[in-house]
């Protein structure tokens, strides 16, 4: 308790006390008295109470590092399990890995859940300035509203009725000065209020894509939780298979290598509504992008296999589906280039399936959909490799010039981002540009912009994403292999 509330408080019971008095006497007088008593003897250890709670900024400086000091050991797992891996492959060393793994991913673990911390904290801190500014509005639409009042008031009155009034020429003047001023406090009302409406949606925008990250580490909680799972259940089967003898350990490895038959019955499955084909023909797909973007084939596909398997938010939406009230395709970055998109390929805008919105574990909506076709590319991304661009008036147009899938694939017709082949390319092309080269660490960080950003590809508690992505190229370089036979 505050001094201040300490204050209210006395004030309240001094209040009721002058109520009171002369209504109620004896027995009821005395309970009431020694209330008051009992509340003044308490009353310095209620003010004090809190004096040695965390201040908001005590709260953020501890966060802060604590999230530090778990990203460095998260960096220093890292680095072992890297060592780890450059060792010759044997039962220790991949129970080694195994453990570093699991180490790893528990410390991303703590790691999100300070920084989910410190998201609620902000989405807090977001929502009380959105209401105080929805306070404001409400003042300032009111005082707007007195202000036309008044202005209608005095134009009401024509210049010659005040001429023609009794009033004196310094009183004729006031009026006019009076009626300038209130034309400029409409003014300022105005603008005050463009400012508000201005600064309430920049809150909102900022709000809600804290929301959304916040929604984004909430599931990779649930994520790293399962791969944990799973990597314990595999030591598990491991050291009861192998009784901890390195031969029954390769053994076991060598059991586990799929033929090349076993590889061509296999199906991939794809994102968007695609459903799952050949394994063989996704290989394909995937080579002739690495041919034309010089991204490894394997790693086009890891990625596209790690998102179908994150994939959370892939539903059956279309452009013009409403979810929690609002459009599932955002209105001004992705409706304009997918509407320019459709009018190119020649589809239905208002039928065609794209992803739904991102939605909390209690049903709530967070940020948008709209990622079309097997990459899941959202409209404004494909819009840079697709060759749509903005003109002059903000509409976006159709460059066949500029057309880097169509150019590439030598095709009669724009890049189509429901097309495999074209989905599987546009995927090699921002790898590439995301620096893929085939080298590991370049693979990975890579992989790492594609899920994060270039600005989140350094964040600690995103490496599970591209450590899941080499992991998935390690294996199916083997499994391409076996099924090319080089």
């Amino acid at each position: 308790m505050t001094i201040q509330r300490a204050a209210h408080v006395v004030r309240f019971f001094v209040i009721l006390h002058g109520r009171l008095h002369g209504c109620y006497t004896g027995r009821t007088m005395q309970k009431f008295v020694a209330l008051f008593l009992t509340v003044l003897i308490l009353l310095p250890s209620m003010v004090f109470a809190g004096t040695d709670t965390e201040t908001d900024a005590e709260r953020r400086s501890r966060l802060q590092a604590e999230l530090q000091q778990v990203e460095r050991q998260i960096l220093q797992q890292r680095v072992l399990v890297d060592g780890k891996r450059a060792e010759r492959q044997s039962l220790e060393r991949d129970l080694d890995i195994i453990d570093g793994e699991i180490r790893q991913a528990q410390l991303g673990i703590e790691a999100r859940a300070v920084a989910i911390t410190q998201l609620s904290d902000q989405i807090g801190d977001k929502e009380e300035v959105i209401s105080i500014l929805n306070e404001r509005l409400v003042k300032q639409r009111a005082s707007l509203a007195e202000l036309i009042r008044q202005t209608q008031s005095v134009d009401d009155y024509s210049l010659v009725e005040v001429m023609l009034s009794n009033k004196s020429f310094s009183e004729f003047f006031t009026d006019v000065e009076s009626f300038r001023t209130v034309k400029d406090s409409l003014n300022n009302s105005l603008s005050a209020l463009t400012e508000i409406k201005q600064d309430t949606q920049m809150q909102k925008s900022s709000l809600e894509q804290k929301q959304l990250d916040e929604a984004q580490m909430k599931r990779a909680q649930e994520i790293e939780k399962s791969n944990i799972e799973a990597q314990e259940a595999a030591k598990e089967r491991i050291l009861t298979t192998t009784k901890g003898q390195e031969e029954a350990y390769q053994k076991l490895l060598e059991s586990q290598q799929k033929t090349a038959a076993q590889l061509k019955a296999q199906l991939f499955q794809l994102l968007g509504g695609g459903g799952a084909i050949p394994f063989p023909t996704a290989v394909e797909l995937a080579q002739v992008a690495e041919s034309l973007t010089g991204t490894p084939a394997a790693l086009i596909l890891a990625i596209l296999e790690q998102e179908s398997s994150y994939g959370s938010n892939i539903g059956s939406c279309t452009m013009g589906s409403v979810s929690a009230g609002r459009d599932v395709m955002h209105p001004t970055r992705d409706k304009p280039p997918f509407l320019a998109i459709a009018a190119a390929i020649g589809f239905d805008p208002a039928t065609q399936q794209v992803s739904c919105p991102l939605r909390r574990s209690d049903g709530t909506r967070i940020g948008w959909g709209g990622a079309m076709g097997p990459s899941q590319f959202i409209p404004s991304t494909w819009a840079i490799y697709g060759g749509f661009k903005k003109d002059a008036s903000g509409n976006y147009a159709y460059i066949q010039s500029q057309d880097a899938i169509r150019t590439l694939l030598r095709k009669s017709s724009p890049g189509n981002p429901f097309s495999n082949q074209d989905a599987f390319l546009a995927t090699g092309l921002l790898l590439r540009d995301n620096g893929a080269n085939g080298n590991y660490s370049s693979d990975r960080l890579a992989a790492l912009r594609y899920y994060a950003g270039w600005g989140g590809a350094s964040n600690p508690q995103n490496a599970f994403y591209g450590d899941g992505v080499m992991k998935r190229k390690t294996r199916l370089v083997g499994e391409i292999r076996t099924l090319t036979g080089r």
